[in-house]
Formats: C-alpha cells, structure tokens, sequence
C-alpha cells in the first residue's frame, strides 16, 4: 500500500497493492492496522450508493458529530471532491479532486473539517466510503454544488442531483459556527 499527501492537510491518496494474473486480480481494500499505522482513526459504518452517469452527489458533511471517510470506486469511475471548510485552515475554502476507479483501484481518505462530493463519470458506478462516526441525520449539512466561488469545473453537464443538493447554501452564506473551526 502506497500513501501519498494531497495538497490540503489531513487528504491522504491511498494506493493498494493490487495482484494480477490470467483469472483478474486481487487487492485488500481495507486492513484496520495498516490505515491506523498511517493516522487514519478507526471506521465505525460503511455505507455504499450505486449511481447512473451524470449523477452529482455532494457537497455533504456533517456537524457535529463529523465523519471522516474513506472512500473508492468498485465500479465504474467518480470524480471526487473535497473542500476544506475548517475555518482555521490555512487552505479554508480550497478543494482538490481525483478520479477514483475500479480500474485504478485509488481510495482517498478525507477527514472530518471537510465537505465531500462526487459525480458519475462511467454509465453506473458503485461508490463506498467508511465513515468515522454514524450518519446523524439531524447533523447532516451541505454547500451548493456549484457554488460561484468556490469554482469547481464540474465533468459533467446538466448533472442529476436530489433536491437537496440543489438548494444547499453557498460557503459565504454559511456561518462560522455552522462549518468547523
């Protein structure tokens, strides 16, 4: 397994060692003591969604009760993305993407200060993240997929998106104590 640093601190880019031969391949998706070794805390819940082409999830976290996620494509293929949204940071409001697939085998690990989001890239694409704390609906929050300032160049056009993800506020029009420190 391979770890890189993302450009925002905490976003880690995990490679796993992936076997091959004639029948496929093989590769551990997850080993608790290899990603505790690498400072990622323990996953309490796993969640996975199945998705169709163009379809925009995101841009979800919640507060309190934060989760950090890690997460990869088994099939298909996503663009992923997270946003700082700890007020203290240095890198507040920046974002960064990757494209995690089932041909790449990427994970990437985003810890909780951060607001995350993906869109669908190949016809369906099933999607997993382990989450560090339960999914607390009364604590869910979320910024508008296409907020103006933050500038993310979306890969797709006319997105399909839930109605709440159409409706959330912008990161300017949220408050400091709605977002973390």
């Amino acid at each position: 397994m391979k770890i890189t640093k993302a450009p925002l601190e905490g976003l880690l880019i995990i490679e796993p060692r992936v076997f091959t031969d004639t029948r496929g391949y093989f590769y551990e998706s997850f080993q608790q003591e290899r990603y505790t070794k690498a400072g990622m805390p323990l996953f309490v819940q796993d969640n996975v969604s199945r998705s169709t082409a163009n379809t925009l999830r995101g841009l979800h976290f919640q507060q309190p009760h934060a989760q950090g996620k890690l997460v990869w494509a088994s099939q298909g293929s996503v663009w992923d993305v997270a946003i700082d949204i700890r007020t203290s940071s240095p890198t507040f409001g920046e974002w960064y993407s990757i494209n995690l697939s089932s041909d790449n085998h990427l994970q990437m690990y985003i810890p909780p200060g951060f607001a995350h989001g993906f869109c669908v890239l190949s016809d369906t694409a099933i999607f997993h993240y382990k989450c560090t704390d339960y999914y607390a609906p009364e604590c869910e929050r979320g910024i508008r997929w296409n907020d103006p300032k933050l500038n993310i160049p979306w890969p797709v056009s006319n997105p399909v998106l839930s109605d709440k993800d159409n409706t959330y506020p912008t990161l300017d029009e949220m408050t400091h104590a709605q977002l973390f420190a």
